[in-house]
This record gives structure tokens, C-alpha cells and sequence, in this order.
């Protein structure tokens, strides 16, 4: 009986074959996953968790259907893709169904070259321990007079694809991750603040001491905040709140959104879009990246983009269904689960750096705000128009001065990516990263 993933899944999509079907893949994914969170001292919580899901897709001319099970057991293939085919066989067609036209996908591929398994296991006892280091260090900074908690946790994924067009591949991802959340101040005058880390290897990830002194010193520069006067001004976008620009580009350069035509973007390939230095890079093949991958969610091996080269718009994120909607070939962006079909997404995205300091940024900026946090979202996908809430530190002179909070920011995501300044602190920390971002004539709306 197989046994392996990468068996299971060749095995069901053989069989749909044989049953019937015009075209098949299956897709496995399974992993453990433990975890665990204490406040104040005390173990809050602890949990491990293991998944499996195996998913079928079948084509029957140009209908489709998918069907999963979490009981992989070839006993039921037969019944799960019987069931597939009468789903197939009743819905309405898809003229863009199928699998990517015109690209060479991956043959058998076993082995994992981008270093995404660490064979270092991690049990509770290890990861309550980061969990309290964490916390303490968090704890002792003075001005902190409270935690909102912290964990750790340690996971380990395996999937698998196999495609009736010959594709068969299987890869691995380890997971290990610390954060905590710190509070300062008393009351109403309370402030709150974190800090977190995430690696596929352990040896790669901060020290517990490290994240937890940061949070720290972040809630407790938070104290006393004001809100700043309502004007245009300039922005500093912190990295870990610079990369949401980042997913607005991805959301507005998604093959779905521009068949569409519901992205503001949607005119503009080829044309300069940011600042004429500016490069937007997706790598899927960076060394121990956190969403690196070694084929993408049909077979495609997806070559390194330049998204964005010289300011100028060059690819639209594709699979193989938008694709053949747009008239172009996919370029190994497709991602899925084991219960959904493909769509179009991002895997290690990225800002290249400049070649300021961020402190050189802001050097020049009389009065500006520099931005930690943002909430809320109001940022429409059609015509650009963005706005948040937020909150920081104003500058003043060149200088970080007095926290702010309690205000909105806001423009047109066109106009805004206009006006990028990049710094040269890129750090590979989020799967989605960028160093901090200045931009230049913002809307604030405080008191």
C-alpha cells in the first residue's frame, strides 16, 4: 500500500484517469504543529496539532471539480473520485480551465534544495522556556507593567503535487517562531506594543532576550502619546508596516484582479509605476526563505521576477487559468490548498534595498511622522484611494521626538508609489519585506 505523500497523490490521479476522468491533480498537505503561550509566569496555553488533507481536482472537458479527504486512504480513492466526476459532470463549463498552456513544468522532483527542512525537532519543554525568556526579558525593561503574553512555536509542513500531465513533487518546510506583546503605563494612559520572529531554521531565529527586551522598549517609547496636526506631510513607513505596501501591489497586479479589470492598475504594464531606482522582486527559490518553494501550486518552477525594474511595471502575477484569460503564459505564481483550486500569489516579495540610512531618510524632514502601527483598512482595490489609521513618532528636524497616536493617513496608492524612497535595512523577517519607506506628501488627519 503507498504510503508517501508524493505515492498518495500519483496514485489517486492515476486512477482518476483511469475512471474517466480527461485530466487530474491531487495535492497533499499535512504537518505538526505545536505550540504554546504564557502570561505573567503562568502557562496559558499548549497545543499540538497534526493535519492531513488530500485533494483531488478532475477535468471532464472543460468542467472541474474538487473533492478532499483528511483519511488519505487509497481504500476510498475509488469512491472520493467517483464523487469528483459527478460534481464535474453537472457543473457549468470554464472555457479557461485546465492546466498552464506553453510553460515547462517540473518532471519528478524530490528533494528539497532550498534548505526549508531543519532537523531540529522542538518539544513543549523547549519552546515554554523561549516562551518565558521571552517575557522576562520583555518584563525587566523599565517602564513595562504588564504583559499581554508571549509564545513560541515550532512547526513542520510536507506537500505534495502530482498532475496527470506527468508532474510529481514533494517538499518540506519547517517552521520556529517567538513573539510577545508588553504593555507600559497605567489605565486609560496604557500603551501596548510587540515584537516577533519567524525562521525555517532555529538556528536562524533571534534570541528569546532579543525579541522580548524589544517589545519592551516599544511599548515604553509609546507612553505620552499626541495626535499630530491634520496637514500634508511626510511618511516613514517602519519595515514591519512598510511591507503592507507590498501587498497592495500584489493585490493590484493579481492576473484575477486585472481579468477583471478591478485593479487601478490595470493599464499600466509597461508603464513607471515607482520611482525610477525602485526594483520589486518575488524570489520563490531564496535559501531558507519563509514562502520559498521549489514549484508552485500546478508543476510551474517559476523563475525569480522582477516585478517591478526601474519603476516600471514588468509582470502580472499569474496561474494557469488567469493566464489563458490575459493571453499569456503563467509564470509559477499559483498557489493553492488541498481543497481549492490555483490562484495567482506572492511567495518571498520584496523591496530591494536602497542606499540611505534611515536615519539619512528622514535627515532632511522638518516635521514628519514616522509610522510603527496601522489599523483598520480603507483602501479600495479599484481606484487606489487608501486611508488607516495609525500611530508613531513624529520627527522633527531629522529626529524621532514625541509618540503620536490616534490619527488617519491617506492618499491614492498610485500616487503614493510615485513617491517611494527606499532604505538600506532590508531584513528578511515576514516572507513580505521592505526596508523602511519614505513617502513624501501625505494627507494626516489628527486634531
Amino acid at each position: 500500500m503507498s504510503t508517501s505523500p508524493l505515492d498518495l497523490a500519483c496514485e489517486i490521479v492515476a486512477r482518476a484517469t483511469k475512471h474517466g476522468a480527461d485530466a487530474a491533480d491531487a495535492v497533499y498537505a499535512g504537518g505538526t504543529a505545536l505550540g504554546v503561550s504564557v502570561r505573567n509566569g503562568v502557562t496559558e496555553e499548549l497545543e499540538r496539532s497534526e493535519t492531513t488533507d488530500l485533494g483531488l481536482r478532475v477535468f471532464v472537458g472543460k468542467r472541474s471539480a474538487i473533492v478532499s479527504t483528511s483519511t488519505p486512504d487509497p481504500a476510498g480513492f475509488d469512491a472520493l473520485i467517483e464523487q469528483a466526476l459527478a460534481m464535474a459532470r453537472v457543473l457549468p463549463e470554464d472555457a479557461n480551465a485546465g492546466f498552464p498552456n506553453g510553460v515547462e513544468l517540473i518532471g519528478r522532483v524530490e528533494t528539497n534544495t532550498l534548505d526549508l527542512m531543519d532537523p531540529t525537532e522542538t518539544d513543549a519543554t523547549q519552546l515554554l522556556d523561549r516562551a518565558r525568556r521571552t517575557e522576562d526579558a520583555g518584563r525587566a525593561i523599565e517602564g513595562v507593567t504588564n504583559s499581554a503574553g508571549a509564545s513560541a512555536s515550532w512547526g513542520r509542513t510536507q506537500v505534495a503535487l502530482a498532475t496527470s500531465r506527468g508532474v510529481a513533487g514533494q517538499y518540506g518546510r519547517t517552521r520556529h517562531s517567538i513573539s510577545m506583546s508588553a504593555l507600559a503605563g497605567h489605565g486609560t494612559a496604557m500603551q501596548r506594543d510587540y515584537d516577533y520572529h519567524s525562521t525555517v531554521h532555529l538556528a536562524d531565529l533571534d534570541a528569546p532576550e532579543t525579541i522580548g527586551a524589544s517589545a519592551g522598549r516599544k511599548a515604553v517609547a509609546r507612553l505620552d502619546p499626541v495626535q499630530p496636526r491634520t496637514g500634508v506631510l511626510p511618511i516613514l513607513f517602519a519595515p514591519r508596516i512598510a511591507n503592507s505596501l507590498l501587498g497592495h501591489l500584489a493585490g493590484a497586479i493579481n492576473g484575477v484582479a486585472i481579468a477583471r479589470g478591478t485593479s487601478f492598475l490595470k493599464a499600466h504594464m509597461g508603464k513607471r509605476i515607482f520611482p525610477a531606482d525602485l526594483r520589486v522582486i518575488d524570489d520563490p527559490h531564496r535559501q531558507r526563505g519563509l514562502r520559498s518553494r521549489p514549484f508552485d501550486g500546478e508543476g510551474v518552477q517559476g523563475a525569480t521576477l522582477d516585478l517591478v525594474a526601474d519603476g516600471v511595471l514588468q509582470h502580472w502575477l499569474l496561474d494557469g487559468r488567469s493566464a489563458r484569460q490575459l493571453k499569456l503564459l503563467s509564470n509559477g505564481r499559483a498557489v493553492r490548498g488541498a481543497s481549492s483550486p490555483p490562484s495567482p500569489g506572492v511567495s518571498n516579495l520584496f523591496f530591494a534595498p536602497g542606499t540611505a540610512t534611515p536615519q539619512e531618510l528622514m535627515s532632511d524632514i522638518e516635521e514628519g511622522i514616522y509610522i510603527t502601527e496601522m489599523m483598520g483598512s480603507a483602501v479600495n482595490g479599484i481606484t487606489g484611494d487608501y486611508s488607516r489609521g495609525a500611530s508613531g513618532f513624529m520627527i522633527r528636524n531629522g529626529q524621532l521626538a514625541d509618540p503620536v497616536a490616534e490619527f488617519t493617513v491617506a492618499g491614492n496608492l498610485l500616487d503614493m508609489f510615485g513617491r517611494v524612497q527606499v532604505a538600506n535595512d532590508l531584513s528578511f523577517r515576514f516572507g513580505m519585506d521592505s526596508p523602511t519607506v519614505r513617502i513624501d506628501a501625505m494627507s494626516v488627519a489628527g486634531n
